[in-house]
């Protein structure tokens, strides 16, 4: 078996080490969370991923109740709202029969002693967690991967006395979107749970299980990223988690605010006032809705997961894009393995987003900054190595072409295979020769002779060229050329007829050196009929040629041209499959008959021309209209 080119497969393990070595660069970032160059294009698509799933109907444990501008405007714009109003808030809280209660305000500054017990009171009548803030950077974050607290605003011990409290702090991308919501964080007392993770415990009434990458609440159990981080999925714009105006609350009859049972969240929604974070559905969301839709995902364990499972399976498809991107441009032709790689890309892309409509959350940045770069870099290597392979190609076409006839060597330089069988076709064939040429040569000596037959050589491949035809030999003052290669017309006969009368003027027409006022004249013989078309030869040298009795008949046509005084034999064969049309310009034969062959049981029927000097027909040099695909 022959061995392929060397260099496509260097090129493929060239470009597989530095594929591996790329994907190692972009993995390691991916695998423990830090912040890169990546966040940005997977914020962008994941946005995208997010606004083709759509929005998810509202979660029916969660309620808000929020501190909005009607709120506020009730009592008389005052901010924050005084504690007093927010006692009642509560109490009306705990009469609906809510379950829990989660508050996103920060109680850290004494007020009036009694308004701080009232309020301390109503907090005490249902299970309720209330919000601290903290400050902590990602790059001081202990072994364990939680964000270590640096510093942080709690309730009052009054309130503390009462009800949990929690960090609210939400991680957003580099697009400033909510994506993470960590669960735990690393305290001077240890490890703290969260304002999320307190809500949701104290819903289900059972403390949260920690398990290595993941949360257990309620006898269910949710993966996790990170360092605990919670992947958030915004359900849909502001106003999709059920949000009751705390002034409606306070306005309503009792029993008929819907909160029995429920999770109810408490936080400011005024304008102006308190957190606002971009989502695609919606670029001014509450704060407390983004917590709020933490806790949802929670409670009900649908939502997104992006876990280090994920984040390894992640890095996996990376790699087997890049490997499988560079082996297939290096080694397939760029015109087909950049549509396949490409098509890969966009599967891919496909696919993770439909994982992201039903909650897995894979990258789509990664595999593609991980594909792309070591692609197109080995991609222009081999477009590079195909430049060289096609100017080293189009040199041998053109090395070729001297030996062979333009278009056969086209056509073997296209498809080397061409001719491996011989072929059986009907072509017509036709042959010229000078008349008388042998003593001339005699005088014009060897070099003279050399220079005037490459001059009759050109003359000869230009009129057949132009008519289609193939030159496939010459045989010192003679030719053989073809009318059907590489593939058969049909206009064949036709276009060897016109070639034969525009033979006679156009070698009439030439000069012979040394020899002035000796004329030039010559015969052609042309017939039509059935050929094999075969390579000759040794296998490491050959040559196409036409064989069989029709080839045989078109040589010895010129030998009745001869002892007829004609310049011009034709087969009755050819005449036919010219059609009259091909005749209609030409004169009328001088001579039509039927005679015998040498070589040959059978006679032959050929029309004669013997085209007197000066009276040519006056033939257009342009091909045969219907030309050869």
């Amino acid at each position: 078996m022959r061995r392929g080119p060397r260099a496509p497969r260097i090129l493929a393990l060239v470009g597989a080490v530095l594929a591996v070595a790329w994907v190692a660069v972009l993995a390691r970032p991916h695998l423990e969370g830090w912040r890169g160059p990546l966040d940005w294009p997977e914020a962008m698509l994941t946005d995208l991923r997010l606004l083709v799933a759509g929005p998810k109907p509202p979660p029916q444990d969660v309620v808000i109740v929020a501190i909005d501008d009607a709120t506020l405007a009730g009592d008389g714009g005052t901010y924050p709202l005084p504690r007093a109003r927010l006692s009642e808030i509560v109490n009306r809280i705990a009469e609906e029969g809510a379950r829990a209660l989660a508050v996103d305000v920060l109680l850290v500054e004494p007020t009036y002693p009694a308004t701080d017990a009232v309020l301390a009171e109503a907090l005490g009548r249902v299970p309720t967690v209330l919000a601290a803030a903290g400050r902590f950077r990602p790059e001081a974050a202990g072994p364990d991967g939680l964000p270590v607290i640096e510093e942080a605003l709690r309730p009052l011990p009054r309130f503390g006395a009462v009800a949990a409290s929690g960090l609210v702090n939400i991680v957003t991308d580099a697009s400033g979107t909510p994506r993470h919501v960590p669960l735990l964080y690393r305290g001077p007392a240890g490890i703290e749970a969260s304002f999320v993770l307190q809500a949701a415990a104290l819903w289900s009434g059972a403390p949260a299980e920690i398990g290595t990458g993941e949360i257990g609440l309620g006898g269910s159990r949710r993966a996790v990223d990170l360092g605990y981080h919670l992947a958030l999925r915004a359900p849909g714009p502001a106003g999709t988690i059920r949000t009751v105006s705390a002034r409606h609350l306070l306005e309503t009859p009792p029993g008929r605010a819907r909160l029995a049972g429920r999770l109810v969240v408490v936080g400011y929604t005024a304008t102006a006032v308190g957190d606002r974070f971009s989502t695609p559905f919606d670029p001014v969301t509450p704060g407390v809705e983004v917590l709020a839709a933490g806790m949802a995902t929670l409670l009900s364990g649908e939502g997104m997961v992006r876990s280090a499972a994920i984040r390894r399976a992640d890095v996996a498809i990376a790699a087997v894009l890049a490997l499988g991107g560079v082996v297939t441009v290096a080694l397939l032709p760029l015109v087909y393995g950049l549509p396949l790689v490409a098509g890969a890309l966009a599967l891919w892309l496909g696919a993770v987003t439909l994982a992201y409509a039903q909650g897995q959350w894979f990258s789509a940045a990664l595999p593609a900054a991980a594909c792309l770069p070591p692609v197109l870099l080995v991609a222009a290597a081999r477009h590079l190595m195909e430049r060289r392979a096609a100017r080293a190609s189009g040199r041998a076409a053109r090395a070729l072409s001297q030996f062979q006839p333009p278009l056969l060597a086209a056509r073997i330089a296209a498809d080397p295979g061409f001719l491996t069988e011989p072929l059986a076709i009907t072509a017509s064939v036709l042959f010229v020769d000078l008349s008388g040429f042998t003593r001339m040569s005699e005088l014009m000596g060897p070099e003279v002779t050399r220079e005037f037959l490459k001059s009759f050589h050109g003359c000869i491949s230009g009129v057949v060229d132009r008519r289609q035809g193939l030159v496939l030999s010459y045989m010192g003052d003679g030719a053989m050329a073809v009318f059907g290669l590489p593939e058969p017309g049909p206009d064949d006969a036709a276009n060897a007829l016109a070639a034969a009368f525009a033979l006679v003027p156009a070698v009439r027409k030439l000069s012979l050196p040394g020899l002035p006022g000796v004329a030039l004249d010559l015969r052609v013989g042309v017939h039509r009929g059935p050929v094999v078309v075969s390579r000759l030869g040794h296998e490491t040298h050959q040559h196409v040629t036409v064989t069989g009795d029709s080839v045989n008949l078109a040589s010895r046509l010129m030998e009745v041209a001869k002892a007829e005084g004609a310049a011009i034999a034709v087969s009755a064969d050819l005449v036919s499959g010219a059609g009259p049309q091909a005749l209609s310009g030409l004169p009328v034969p001088d001579t039509r008959r039927v005679v015998a062959i040498r070589g040959r049981m059978a006679e032959v029927a050929v029309s004669l021309w013997r085209c007197p000097r000066g009276a040519e027909p006056a033939l257009d040099a342009a091909p045969s209209a219907a030309g050869r695909g």
